[in-house]
């Protein structure tokens, strides 16, 4: 079976931004507020955190509950991990997510600043200081035949698309304008020269646009 190199999910703004400015530890999305950019998965029958019953069916929750399915690795930013720039000044830091990730599977973060692999619940993250090419070689082996997901930021994407390693790409744009930011894209059209493209409104007001190789 065909491994295949993944961008799922990801949320920008209508004006092609994915994270704000000025990340801090409470703060992963610098100025912008994550809430308005995922209300539409958040807002899911299948949503990971939902904690009442009820949430919306349709595309939206289709996409919300697939986003695991077929997924051996992940690959993501620095700071997508964390908020450090520089050397690691504390390795006690381990992510964002607790002692239970939402990847469940080996984690490949790119960092200038390598250190030790560690292991929480059924994540592994490894920190690996190389090209988009030479991680994503680290990822397929590690997947195990099944698919590889670029999960972000934005910039790390933007490697993977440049380098012209992703396969398929779901992109989801939210009905808002943030003016700055960690931009994805001017426009989706950027991508037209290497991509189908099928854009798909929702009834939450997101829009999908789903990618994949001509």
């Amino acid at each position: 079976m065909t491994q295949l190199v993944k961008v799922q999910n990801f949320n920008v703004s209508s004006d092609g931004i994915g994270a704000g400015e000025d990340q801090t530890l409470d703060r992963p999305f610098g100025h912008v507020d994550p809430q308005r950019l995922f209300a539409w998965a958040g807002a899911t029958a299948s949503w990971p955190m939902r904690t009442a019953p009820g949430g919306s069916r349709g595309l939206d929750d289709y996409l919300t509950r697939d986003y695991p399915h077929g997924i051996g690795a992940e690959i993501m930013g620095r700071n997508k991990f964390g908020p450090q720039r520089g050397p690691w000044q504390d390795h006690e830091w381990q992510g964002w997510w607790g002692d239970e990730p939402p990847f469940r599977t080996p984690v490949f973060v790119m960092t200038h600043h390598v250190r030790p692999s560690f292991t929480l619940s059924d994540t592994t993250f490894h920190f690996v200081d190389g090209d988009p090419a030479s991680v994503l070689d680290l990822a397929l082996d590690a997947a195990q035949g099944r698919d590889v997901r670029i999960g972000g930021g934005a910039t790390t994407i933007r490697q993977f698309l440049d380098a012209d390693l992703i396969d398929t790409l779901h992109v989801a744009v939210s009905p808002l304008e943030l003016g700055s930011g960690v931009r994805l894209w001017e426009s989706p059209d950027e991508l037209l020269d290497r991509f189908h493209l099928d854009v798909v409104p929702s009834p939450s007001g997101v829009v999908h646009h789903l990618f994949w190789r001509r």
